[in-house]
């Protein structure tokens, strides 16, 4: 499945994203708009912050799994 069909079906999941470059992120995902991927992450305390990861960048994109 390409990543951006992938991305989309995610839309409103939280998900753990691979960077092509080793590093990663992971939060909700909010949207899927202009080649970008748009995350609702933590911060700290009460604080959440959207990043947004252009899908150039990106290697994967995972679901989180269900809690057992």
């Amino acid at each position: 499945m390409p990543l951006q069909q992938k991305a989309t079906s995610l839309i409103g999941r939280p998900v753990g994203i691979s960077m092509r470059n080793g590093t990663g992120a992971s939060g909700i995902l909010c949207s899927v708009q202009g080649g970008e991927v748009y995350v609702l992450q933590y911060l700290y305390q009460s604080q959440f912050a959207t990043f947004h990861y252009p899908f150039n960048q990106i290697a994967d994109i995972i679901p989180f799994p269900a809690c057992r």
